[in-house]
């Protein structure tokens, strides 16, 4: 039995003249839990995609629990949560679990996963009808009722209430503690933090950051301060030293990233008494995995 769920290995996916994916190389350990982060356009789902067996790459490796992704033998042993719900617009949501169910060989009891997800009330609803976050936890309970060994999800929380969200992320803490494997997609770097093993950054198709997340947030240190935005850091600038780097990444909020120490805080208290304004909710601590994301793939938005 191979060691990994998941092996993916100088994969390449084109569409035409756009190279989605562009030589990615991930690898994720059996029982654990693996976060595909990327900005929008990144080749998160068209990796996920291959991997679950939905598009065969132009070339490269993949081997999902030791096999070929587009083997039928997989199917049963492999839950998919896609994005966009997957599941027929006329059926109701009792009727879609039912039917995965029946194609699994040992199910979980179908009218207990529709009452652990809140969706007992709907259970008669069709699917087109079920609101976006129903739709996300129908979309969860059709992946994880034929009791799966891997699960592939693609952006599980978006769109769901805090409640919600916070069920999805003890739902994948149990799935771990049971030994299943998790590949999934986010946005939310909180969610990446707290649910994740490992974290594999791509950008442009490619992958160009991989790590635990505290390896990932644990080099430099970040003094992070409010204050009137818009105010020239040129004289902060020069009484900082040459490891630190100040910027405004947003009106108001600044940013100093190096090695902080007193000397350091010190200036920039001074620095804002120059300007005639006071530093609000100063603070110093370890980046954190937005600043790394960011850093690494820029901040101008994406289509």
């Amino acid at each position: 039995m191979s060691e990994s769920a998941v092996e993916v290995a100088d994969v390449v996916k084109r569409f035409g003249p756009t190279t989605a994916v562009a030589g990615v190389d991930l690898s994720l350990p059996r029982g654990q839990v693996l976060a595909l982060l990327g900005p929008n356009g990144a080749g998160k789902t068209t990796t996920v995609e291959m991997c679950a067996g939905f598009l065969r790459p132009d070339s490269g490796s993949l081997r999902v629990l030791g096999m070929d992704p587009m083997s039928a033998a997989l199917r049963p042993r492999v839950g998919v949560m896609p994005q966009g719900g997957g599941a027929y617009p006329g059926v109701r949501a009792a009727e879609m679990l039912r039917l995965v169910a029946a194609c699994a060989r040992d199910p979980l009891d179908p009218p207990w996963l529709l009452d652990v997800l809140g969706l007992s009330g709907a259970a008669r609803t069709p699917y087109k009808r079920l609101s976006g976050g129903q739709q996300q936890r129908l979309s969860l309970a059709c992946a994880l009722v034929g009791r799966p060994e891997l699960v592939f999800m693609d952006e599980p929380t978006a769109g769901l209430d805090p409640q919600a969200r916070r069920l999805v992320w003890d739902l994948v803490s149990a799935l771990r503690a049971d030994g299943v494997s998790v590949l999934l997609t986010t946005h939310l770097m909180d969610e990446a933090e707290a649910l994740a093993d490992r974290v594999v950054i791509i950008d442009g198709g490619r992958v160009v950051a991989e790590g635990t997340p505290a390896a990932l947030t644990t080099e430099g240190q970040m003094l992070r301060f409010r204050t009137r935005p818009g105010l020239d850091l040129t004289l902060l600038s020069a009484a900082l030293p040459e490891s630190c780097v100040v910027a405004e990444p947003s009106p108001g909020a600044y940013l100093v990233s190096g090695e902080v120490d007193p000397q350091v805080v010190s200036a920039v208290t001074a620095w804002c008494a120059q300007q005639g304004v006071l530093a609000e909710e100063l603070r110093v601590g370890r980046r954190s995995l937005e600043d790394v994301f960011l850093e690494l793939t820029g901040r101008e938005l994406r289509s």
